[in-house]
């Protein structure tokens, strides 16, 4: 048998994070022994178990502790991070370690040093006294890489404290009052601005045909929003909507497709395609409101992201996805809030960007959708099932009383 010692810290107890661990060892077939237990007295004070854990041979161990890392389950010997150079642009060294989007951070010459921008699925650079997450394809040949999983260490996800959170962080349902949920997230909205963190709105096209664009172009224009990231069909309904009074050739205001409107978006898409940019719309008169015009008014960034099924597209849009998602991690800085709007790609691919500190609530009728991100690793991700347009309605109406 191959034995090594691992221990999870934080609020493990309360969070059933320790409870998942233990569960993940056993389903492996592996064995545990409970060496030391240190509960926190009060909700605030972190718990601590060091655990010997045992499997087969040290590759059923290796694949095992790799998978309860995630969940903040770290060894507990104290060794160096391994670095080996790359030996060629966009490519990782073999058995390079595979990143969370938890705090993480990495043993250096006997020094721990956190790492800087915690992102999923990347590989650790070291260079300096500073580690940093680095995208597959954005490596250089002889940056120095984390391989292995010694020396790194991982903490387990906080949960949210109080009655608030726990309400809202229980079991996703239909079923939950959708007011309270409203509130809620109304609330963090307002810590967020009172404490000087970014709001990221992730918007899409649903956002448009429930009604939703106009309160959230409100949103916008009282600096509810920071930062939107959005495809090229939601910027390009948004403004269908406003120029032409449909959303993919059906009437807002009645509800009813309109003779010939199947061909409205694409109407739009090559009028700012003439103009060169949605800002040049604007500024011709030709788009004269909804969310994109309130981003273009306020100097609001948003980053456009494209998909093989655009038409057009949009002359903002990044047809190149590997090209809109660096620039998506280019403007994340300073999150503190994420609202996810009718969208499963888009939120799936910024939840893949952001760090787990950030707060992050889905919002969809769908209940499988809200709860994809936590199921790709986005822990701090929050499902709220409900219509889009009545929630976005509803916190318009609570955050801008008229």
């Amino acid at each position: 048998m191959a034995t090594e010692r691992i221990e999870i810290e934080g609020h493990i107890i309360d969070s059933l994070i320790l409870a998942k661990v233990l569960d993940l060892i056993v389903a492996a077939g592996a064995d545990y022994q409970v060496v030391a237990v240190d509960i926190g007295r009060t909700q605030n004070d972190p718990s601590r178990v060091v655990l010997d854990v045992s499997a087969l041979d040290d590759d059923s161990l290796s694949a095992l502790l790799e998978t309860v890392q995630v969940h903040g389950a770290n060894r507990l010997a104290e060794r160096d991070a391994v670095l080996v150079a790359c030996d060629r642009d966009g490519v990782l060294p073999e058995g390079f370690y595979s990143t969370t989007n938890l705090p993480t951070s990495v043993r250096l010459d006997g020094r721990w040093h956190p790492v800087v921008n915690p992102e999923m699925d990347c590989g650790l650079i070291a260079g300096g006294d500073e580690v940093r997450t680095v995208p597959m394809h954005r490596v250089r040949a002889g940056d120095e890489v984390v391989v292995g999983y010694g020396g790194v260490r991982v903490e387990a996800p906080s949960k949210a404290r109080g009655v608030t959170f726990e309400f809202m962080s229980s079991e996703v349902s239909s079923e939950k009052p959708k007011a309270l949920l409203v509130s809620q997230v109304a609330d963090r909205l307002r810590a967020a601005r009172a404490q000087g963190t970014k709001i990221l709105v992730v918007a899409g096209p649903a956002v448009v045909h429930t009604g939703a664009a106009p309160p959230l172009a409100t949103l916008v224009r009282e600096g509810w929003v920071d930062l939107l990231f959005a495809g090229n069909g939601f910027a390009t309904h948004d403004m269908e909507s406003n120029v032409l009074g449909t959303s993919l050739g059906v009437s807002i205001d009645a509800g009813l497709p309109i003779e010939h409107g199947h061909s409205n978006h694409l109407r739009v898409i090559n009028e700012i395609r003439r103009r060169g940019s949605i800002a040049q719309a604007v500024a011709d008169g030709y788009v004269t409101g909804g969310v994109m015009y309130e981003c273009v008014r306020r100097g609001l960034p948003f980053v456009l992201g494209g998909s093989v099924r655009d038409d057009g597209p949009l002359p903002d849009v990044y047809a190149d996805v590997v090209a809109a998602v660096d620039a998506m991690r280019e403007n994340i800085a300073g999150v503190g809030v994420a609202l996810m709007l009718a969208s499963t790609l888009h939120a799936i691919a910024t939840g893949n960007i952001l760090p787990a500190g950030v707060e992050t609530f889905c919002v969809d009728i769908n209940q499988a959708v809200v709860t994809k991100l936590a199921d790709r690793g986005s822990h701090q991700a929050l499902g709220i099932v409900t219509d889009v347009g009545l929630f976005v309605r509803d916190l318009t109406e609570q955050l801008c009383p008229r």
